[in-house]
């Protein structure tokens, strides 16, 4: 990797760069670099969503700058509002540092793990009084704030917005403040936060921060962002086997973008690829992201898994989960088994016919099971769950 490559890599797959000049300047420096990703820890784990801009880092790496990983414990008790609708529900620092523990070592899946800093930003965030709060909200104009498209909006259909969210870009960007940071990737739908964190530093007489942003990965519902709230995500932390079943829900306009996004494989020869078998690219990408983040000998398993799946079966090896021993509802045993996260959940999934026992489907909400035998239970193509009457 040289200073040239990067910068042609980083201009090809950027959303935007603020500003390239400067970038260019600072990579062509000869200083050790400070590049810092920031990610709040609302849910345990990282997706290939994530994993655009931590291989973008990972090149950065290579060049032999650090990067300092940010886990928002601080910033995930507000809850980022970036592209919501309505305030988030607040999380506990518990809850925060719980989920975090688990992001280092998925993200050094991608990156160096010798070669990445990891900081919480309770570390500076948590020590802050009520005057250096005010102090901080003192060099923002609420103005500003309110050009972010989410909030106007909000505001403009009446919608409330909490003060506590309005001071959100403000701690996130004072993370690069408290770290003195040379270069800030994210998302694009992080481009105002950033950017604030850009402004900060020049008040606080830093040198700015170069920014640059990446597209948002959508999910395999092929509408929304990937996300593990919207189960529309493939997690780095996943087995093989269930990482293989994903990437076959890839919807076809979206291959390429995958391909692009989230592997190595050269534009030309992916473009061939779908051109000349969709159903192949698809059976590619599977295999090509199996191998990345489970290496060669977990593919021929996981194909041999979906292609039972995909027949009808019921697969070999699926997790069990032992249930008291007495008649038992379809929706409490739902609700066990992780299948559906509410009772309400359940009669839905139930009432749209997506849920089998023993491979039939059932459509009774008021079913119930006694305990005379182990059940299979399945939501969908690629989950099931097996229930063991044992407690």
């Amino acid at each position: 990797m040289t200073n040239e490559k990067l910068l042609e890599i980083l201009k090809r797959d950027a959303i935007a760069i603020f500003s390239e000049e400067g970038l260019k300047e600072k990579l062509e420096s000869g200083k050790k670099l400070k590049i810092k990703l920031g990610a709040d820890p609302s849910r345990p784990d990282l997706h290939l969503g994530h994993s655009v801009v931590l291989r973008k880092l990972r090149l950065f790496q290579e060049l032999g700058h650090e990067i300092i990983f940010v886990i928002g414990d601080f910033t995930g008790m507000i809850g980022d509002p970036s592209g919501k609708s309505k305030t988030r529900p607040s999380l506990t620092m518990e809850e925060t540092r719980k989920s975090g523990e688990t992001y280092f070592k998925q993200a050094t899946k991608i990156l160096d793990p010798e070669k990445t800093r990891i900081e919480y930003n309770s570390q500076w965030l948590g020590k802050m009084n009520f005057a250096d709060v005010i102090r901080l909200a003192a060099k923002y104009t609420v103005a500003r704030i309110m050009e972010r498209d989410d909030f106007s909006k909000r505001y403009n259909e009446k919608q409330p917005i909490s003060l506590h969210e309005i001071l959100y870009p403000l701690a996130q960007g004072y993370d690069s403040v408290a770290l003195g940071a040379d270069i800030e990737i994210g998302g694009s739908d992080q481009t105002f936060n950033l950017l604030v964190g850009r402004e900060l530093q020049r008040d606080y007489g830093q040198e700015p921060q170069e920014v640059i942003t990446f597209p948002l990965l959508p999910g395999l519902d092929g509408v929304e962002k990937m996300s593990k709230s919207l189960d529309n995500y493939i997690g780095l932390d996943e087995s093989p086997e269930i990482m293989y079943e994903k990437a076959m829900k890839v919807p076809d306009s979206l291959i390429a973008d995958y391909f692009r996004l989230t592997t190595d494989m050269p534009e030309e020869q992916v473009l061939l690829l779908i051109k000349e078998d969709i159903r192949g690219a698809h059976f590619r990408y599977a295999e090509e992201i199996v191998r990345m983040y489970h290496r060669e000998q977990a593919i021929a398993p996981a194909a041999a898994r979906y292609q039972e799946i995909a027949s009808g079966a019921i697969p070999d090896k699926i997790t069990e989960v032992p249930v008291e021993k007495t008649k038992q509802s379809l929706i409490s045993l739902l609700v066990a088994a992780g299948l559906a996260p509410s009772n309400s959940e359940a009669r839905r999934l139930i009432q749209g016919r997506g849920i089998k026992v023993n491979n039939e489907v059932v459509a009774d909400m008021k079913a119930e099971y006694e305990p005379t035998e182990d059940l299979v239970i399945s939501r969908g193509k690629n989950k099931f769950v097996k229930i063991v009457f044992s407690k």
